[in-house]
């Protein structure tokens, strides 16, 4: 099990119209985090764990676009959640 002080979470938020880049709108770790994971779950978010990634998510601030050096590594996350709403649909990933 994971020591609860290591989770880290951050989500993310796109608007083709409006940002630039993918903003951070959440991020926290341990109880935070949680509340993070909880809450995307809740609303069937899809869930990527990509611990280096967070690690640097989690530094940003709210409402900040991901700098340039994360664009790639986001849209591989992008492409992933969007392959997965095609094949399944919206909503929880299979497994999860």
């Amino acid at each position: 099990m994971k020591d609860p002080r290591t989770i880290l979470a951050a989500a993310l938020e796109y608007e083709a119209e409006r940002d630039t880049a993918p903003r951070v709108v959440a991020r926290g770790r341990a109880a935070i985090a949680e509340k993070i994971l909880a809450k995307a779950r809740e609303h069937n978010i899809p869930i990527r764990s990509d611990p280096g990634l967070a690690q640097i998510l989690v530094r940003l601030e709210i409402d900040q676009e991901i700098p340039l050096e994360l664009y790639r590594a986001v849209a591989e996350i992008l492409a992933f959640i969007y392959q997965a709403d095609s094949r399944y649909g919206p909503g929880p990933l299979p497994g999860k």
